[in-house]
């Protein structure tokens, strides 16, 4: 079912919402639509009914028709989850600008516009916004601060990596072109929170923006809270695993969660064995154990329940009951969805580096810079005397350079131009004219002479050891770079963004400044996209010689 939308150059953006059989909630969604301040004809709605068998797609059709809506559009799929509508409605949009919240939600008056003033930084790719709720109850408001508790986590953070798609709004060519929304995810579970992992892997900036607001109807009982964060540790067992890097951190989940899930593991272990304590003497100190246990984990509670205190008491006094059954919720949920997903299912993918491959990658990182470090030291000082005697300016140079997942970061190296050199660019070459997001001036009048034996001997890189040590780069991988650069990156560019750049990488084995950048591109990706601890020590091996050589030092 569909009413032709209007001409795009009228509309500013488009408004998805998915619905199965929302006939409850959906009137209330499509009032709080009609009520925004930018005017109706600004922008379009289209409601895509996820294969709904009750009187939603009724309803929609009427009220469209009754409020002479003929740009918005109500779309009929067969039923195949909220990710799959999501992405149904985001190809259909007639926009560049396409924002999504649910049918169980009521945005504010102000939300499309809110969201809309976000995107004036063209760098913005993806937006989230906040949940209100008018709701009374206990635990429909002990929802909402948990909720705010996160917000609070995520205000002022000028980037993240986590998006909900209650209140959600992307740039519809990035999102197509990534395929949107795994649809795997056949129920409202993490589905939105692995789009905006992956693309935070490339290193696109996402914004909280906390104004933009909107009414929804929270888990009114202990049954429905229960099972939804069940749902929700079921499907983060596959998110995890394809993203195993999130399981450390993210911008939204409480770190205390964490050890909240990992303490009611050890109660639940204590609980038999304080049992059999009773009857078994070799067993009696588990029931001292699972009372140490229970009060780590209510000492873990007493940041958040004094938040809730200056609510309401009657908040915080319920507070420990349902931190205890989000944790186990989350847990319970969290080792079936491990046990379901053991196989492959079918049209998953395996992260860019496994969990445990991570860890020992990052064993590696530490102890080679430690060894690197140590040996480099006594080459850096005399290098940093040549440095002072051939040049004025400051012994180490500090520049910002992007790193995994486009976390930007200060970059450490020897300095091998004049002072000024960054100031100096601008006259040498246009960076926004590139042909390539690259350039390497073959005769770089800026490079002093003790710089030019630096850089061929790669002497230059090695304080770069220290940001292997503090794990913003790791001794193999992309080589990092400007943040200039990397602005002129397209989508699939952007891939050599998901593992941490590297001292020392298949760039640097395979003829360093020589390669034009579709060679390197490609050579990295390959890395990235065939990765093993083995072909890292191979490229470790492989660069002495490389470097010794000299060839396409620069």
């Amino acid at each position: 079912m569909h009413t032709q939308p209007s001409p795009a150059s009228e509309l500013r953006c488009s408004v998805v919402v998915p619905v199965y059989n929302g006939e409850a909630t959906i009137r209330r969604c499509l009032e709080a639509l009609t009520a925004q301040t930018l005017p109706a004809t600004a922008y379009e709605v289209i409601v895509v009914s996820d294969g709904s068998t009750d009187a939603t797609e009724i309803i929609v059709a009427d009220w469209f028709q009754e409020h002479s809506l003929s740009h918005w559009r109500l779309v009929h799929q067969i039923n195949a989850g909220p990710g799959a509508a999501r992405n149904h409605g985001a190809q259909l949009a007639s926009t560049a600008q396409v924002l999504f919240t649910d049918a169980d939600c009521a945005p504010e008056p102000h939300w499309v516009e809110t969201l809309l003033q976000a995107f004036a930084d063209p760098d913005v790719v993806g937006a989230k916004g906040t949940y209100l709720t008018d709701q009374t109850g206990l635990i429909p408001r002990f929802v909402q601060a948990e909720y705010e508790d996160r917000y609070d986590r995520m205000a002022g953070q000028d980037q993240i990596d986590f998006i909900d798609t209650y209140s959600a709004s992307y740039r519809q060519p990035i999102f197509c072109e990534n395929g949107g929304f795994n649809t795997l995810f056949t129920t409202a579970s993490v589905e939105d929170q692995e789009l905006s992992f992956r693309l935070a892997a490339k290193g696109y900036r996402l914004i909280f923006v906390p104004e933009a607001q909107v009414k929804h109807i929270h888990d009114e009982t202990l049954t429905e809270y229960f099972r939804r964060k069940y749902f929700i540790g079921f499907w983060k067992a596959l998110l995890t695993r394809w993203h195993p890097e999130r399981m450390v951190q993210d911008s939204h989940t409480p770190q205390v969660l964490k050890v909240q899930m990992m303490l009611w593991a050890a109660i639940l272990g204590l609980i038999p064995l304080a049992i059999l304590g009773i009857f078994w003497p070799l067993f009696a100190a588990a029931g001292g154990l699972l009372l140490l246990t229970v009060g780590i984990f209510l000492l873990t509670t007493l940041p958040f329940l004094a938040k809730l205190a200056r609510r309401s008491w009657a908040l915080a006094a319920i507070g420990p009951l349902m931190l205890a059954a989000r944790s186990l919720a989350l847990g319970i949920g969290y080792v079936a969805g491990t046990i379901h997903f053991a196989g492959t299912p079918p049209g998953s993918r395996e992260p860019v580096i496994p969990g445990w491959k991570r860890l020992i990658k990052r064993g590696m990182d530490i102890v080679g810079a430690l060894i690197g470090l140590a040996i480099s030291a006594p080459l850096i000082l005399l290098a940093a005397v040549a440095i002072k005697l051939d040049s004025p300016g400051p012994i180490f140079y500090l520049q910002t350079r992007i790193g995994e997942h486009g976390r930007p970061f200060r970059c450490v190296k020897l300095r091998s131009m004049q002072a000024d050199a960054d100031q100096q660019l601008s006259t040498l070459i246009n960076v926004t004219a590139l042909q390539e997001p690259v350039y390497k001036l073959s005769q770089d009048p800026r490079i002093t002479r003790t710089g030019a034996w630096l850089r061929r001997s790669s002497l230059d890189e090695a304080p770069q050891f220290w940001n292997v040590l503090c794990g913003e780069m790791s001794l193999v991988g992309p080589r990092p770079e400007e943040e200039c650069i990397v602005a002129l990156y397209n989508d699939y560019q952007r891939r050599r963004l998901s593992v941490k750049p590297g001292l020392t990488g298949p760039m640097q084995i395979n003829g360093r400044g020589d390669l034009p950048f579709h060679e390197r591109l490609r050579l990295e990706l390959d890395y990235i996209d065939h990765y093993s601890l083995w072909r890292d020590i191979e490229i470790l091996i492989r660069t002495f010689p490389a470097v010794w050589a000299g060839r396409g030092a620069r």
